[in-house]
């Protein structure tokens, strides 16, 4: 990573780091691991200025005394674009970072120009019943999870979090159910929708989601002017997990940003 910056923004200190040079695209990591996109960071930044952020309690960001809530995640990501004066920016969150991507979208359209959304939901019940499971009991072995992940690589990188709060916030919210379903038809950035092909989301909720966007309504004709303005990817021999990583992810990424 690059030299880590910090903002103090939205009443929460907020670390950064930027990547690159070109029009600003604001990456927002998964849950647990700032460094979700590893090399694809780079790799965006090839054509981009990216300003990869660390989210609440994530990182070298540091956590407060509120619970964790995207929508709150998301009103910090629109502070900070404002006070980096970076206008309309493009947003792309993955897993966690698309749920507060598209949280800032909602909450703040006059600072997102075009949104991607990496394995995201709008509903709770967007992914698989076993899914939903595993966050029910997140909470409850938050002690045993955040012990394991203290003591690996990505716990020696940022010895500063607390892993065990971390995943008793996060389990806390992921408890939580939502639906967000309007709020999606109402947006005004044009949106690319990434999923994977084995991706924890069921795929009938991914089709829900592209026709909560105006697409899958109609063929899009011989010169493809009547397709939607947003997009949709599904990425071939990938899992929720690696996703973020596959290195068809930024090609697909570019193709779209850099669509009229």
């Amino acid at each position: 990573m690059s030299t880590v910056n910090l903002a103090d923004v939205n009443g929460q200190r907020i670390a950064y780091s930027v990547h690159g040079d070109g029009k600003s695209l604001v990456l927002l990591h998964g849950g647990i691991n700032p460094d979700s996109f590893g090399g694809n960071l780079a790799e965006l930044a090839k054509s981009r200025r990216v300003v990869a952020v660390h989210l609440r309690g994530h990182g070298h960001t540091p956590d407060g005394d509120r619970p964790l809530r995207t929508d709150a995640m998301g009103d910090d990501v629109a502070a900070l674009i404002e006070h980096l004066g970076l206008g309309r920016a493009d947003v792309m969150g993955y897993s966690l970072g698309a749920s507060v991507a598209l949280q800032t979208a909602i909450r703040h359209p006059e600072v997102v120009d075009r949104l991607v959304l990496v394995a995201a939901r709008m509903r709770h019940d967007g992914a698989f019943p076993e899914v939903l499971a595993a966050f029910d009991q997140l909470e409850g072995n938050a002690q045993v999870y955040g012990g394991g992940v203290a003591a690996s690589p990505l716990g020696q990188a940022y010895p500063e979090v607390d892993w065990e709060g971390l995943f008793k916030k996060l389990g806390e919210m992921t408890k939580r159910p939502f639906d967000w379903t309007a709020d999606v038809a109402k947006l005004q950035a044009a949106t690319l929708l990434v999923f994977a092909d084995a991706d924890c989301m069921r795929p009938e909720h991914m089709v829900e989601f592209w026709k909560a966007l105006g697409g899958g309504q109609r063929d899009a004709g011989l010169d493809g002017s009547l397709r939607p303005a947003s997009q949709l990817a599904i990425v071939p021999g990938a899992t929720h997990y690696s996703l973020a990583l596959d290195p068809l992810l930024p090609q697909v990424v570019e193709r779209f940003l850099g669509t009229d």
